[in-house]
C-alpha cells in the first residue's frame, strides 16, 4: 500500500469536491466515479484507504468491496463506506464485505478527518508489526544460519515457549511476545567463528570460553532496540544458557535470579533438541525424554515450569505435529 494515498469513490462530483477539500491539504487523492474505475485503481495505485460510496449505479459499494476483498492485491486494503443508508441490514452487509467503518452523509468535515486519521493509524501500526516480524525471521535465521541440521527448530521451539508461558499463567500478549522474541535466542553465534561452530570434534577449553561468549554477544546485538520485543530477546539470548544449580553461564545466576524467560526458552530447546532427529542421534522417545527433563529439573531446569510442560505435553505434542509440515516463513512471520 502507498502511504497516504486515499481512493474517494463517488458517482456525484459534489460529494468528491467535499472529500477533496476536507483532505487534500494532509493527504495525496485519487478519485473514481464508479464502481469498474475503482477496482482498477485500487489494484494499479494501491491506496492507503478507500473511501467508498455505498448507491452507485453501475456496481455497488458492496460489490465493489466484495471484488477487492478477493483480489490478493487490494484484499488488505481498509475500506470506509460513506452512505446515507442507515438501515441496520446494510450496515451489517458493509462490515460482512470487509469494510471496517462508516461515515454517515452528509458528511462533517471533522468526522472524516477523524476517521481517516484513525484508520491510518491502524495500517501504520499494522505495517509496524509486519517489519518487526520480518526482522525477527531474519535475525532469527542468521543466528542458526550455520546450523543446518535444525531445520524449523527455533519456530517449533519458540511455539513450545508460548504454550508454556501461558499455562505458567503469563497474561496473552506477554506470552506471544515471548514467542516472537525467543527464536532470537542464539543471535550472537554469528560472531563464532565457523572453525568452533562447526567443529565435529570435542571443543577444547579455549574453544569453549570462545563459544559460551555468544550469550553475551546476542544480548549485545539485542539490547540496542528500545522496542519490547528485543528488549525480551536480548534478556533471553543473555540468560538462557544460566542453570537452575548456578553452573551456567555465561553469569552463573541461579534459582529464580535467571529471568523466567530464559527459563521457559531452556525448556522448550532441550525438549526440541532431545524430540527430533539430528545428524549425530535418532529423535528420542517420549519414555525417555520425560525422565530426562525430571532429571534435569534437579540441577539445570526449573523443576516448577518442568511439570507444567509435563502436565501440558498433550498440547506439545500436537505443535510438533503441526510444525512437522510447517514453513517458518509462511507460518510464523505472516
Amino acid at each position: 500500500m502507498t502511504h497516504n494515498i486515499i481512493l474517494c469513490v463517488d458517482d456525484d462530483s459534489i460529494n468528491l469536491l467535499l472529500l477533496q477539500s476536507t483532505l487534500q491539504e494532509d493527504y495525496s487523492l485519487i478519485f473514481a466515479r464508479n464502481g469498474a474505475d475503482a477496482l482498477t485503481m485500487a489494484e494499479s495505485q494501491l491506496p492507503a484507504l478507500i473511501l467508498l460510496d455505498v448507491n452507485m449505479p453501475d456496481m455497488t459499494g458492496f460489490e465493489v468491496a466484495h471484488h477487492l476483498k478477493l483480489n490478493p492485491k487490494t484484499k488488505h486494503i481498509p475500506i470506509i463506506f460513506v452512505t446515507s443508508l442507515l438501515d441496520e441490514g446494510d450496515e451489517e452487509l458493509g462490515f460482512d464485505v470487509g469494510g471496517v467503518d462508516y461515515i454517515t452523509k452528509p458528511i462533517s468535515p471533522a468526522i472524516v478527518r477523524a476517521r481517516v486519521r484513525t484508520h491510518l493509524s491502524l495500517v501504520s501500526a499494522s505495517q509496524l508489526e509486519a517489519s518487526y516480524r520480518d526482522a525477527i525471521y531474519m535475525l532469527g535465521e542468521a543466528g542458526h544460519y550455520n546450523d543446518s541440521d535444525t531445520g524449523v527448530h527455533i519456530w517449533r521451539m519458540a511455539a513450545y515457549c508460548y504454550a508454556l508461558a501461558l499455562a505458567a499463567g503469563w497474561k496473552k500478549g506477554r506470552a506471544k511476545l515471548l514467542e516472537m522474541a525467543a527464536p532470537m535466542h542464539d543471535m550472537g553465534k554469528i560472531g563464532t567463528p565457523d572453525a568452533i561452530l562447526k567443529k565435529p570434534d570435542k571443543l577444547t577449553p579455549e574453544e569453549w570460553l570462545i563459544m559460551r561468549e555468544h550469550s553475551r554477544m546476542g544480548h549485545d546485538i539485542l539490547k540496542k532496540s528500545n522496542a519490547p520485543v528485543f528488549k525480551l530477546a536480548a534478556e533471553i539470548a543473555l540468560n538462557h544458557h544460566e542453570r537452575w544449580d548456578g553452573t551456567g553461564y555465561p553469569n552463573g545466576l541461579a534459582g529464580e535470579a535467571i529471568p523466567e524467560s530464559a527459563r521457559i526458552v531452556a525448556i522448550a530447546d532441550v525438549f526440541d533438541a532431545l524430540s527430533m532427529r539430528r545428524p549425530y542421534k535418532e529423535a528420542w522417545p517420549m519414555e525417555r525424554i520425560l525422565p530426562t527433563l525430571l532429571e534435569l529439573s534437579e540441577s539445570h531446569l526449573d523443576k516448577r515450569l518442568v511439570t507444567i510442560f509435563i502436565d501440558i505435553m498433550p498440547d506439545i505434542l500436537k505443535i510438533k505435529d503441526d510444525w512437522d509440515s510447517r514453513s517458518p516463513l509462511d507460518n510464523f512471520v505472516r
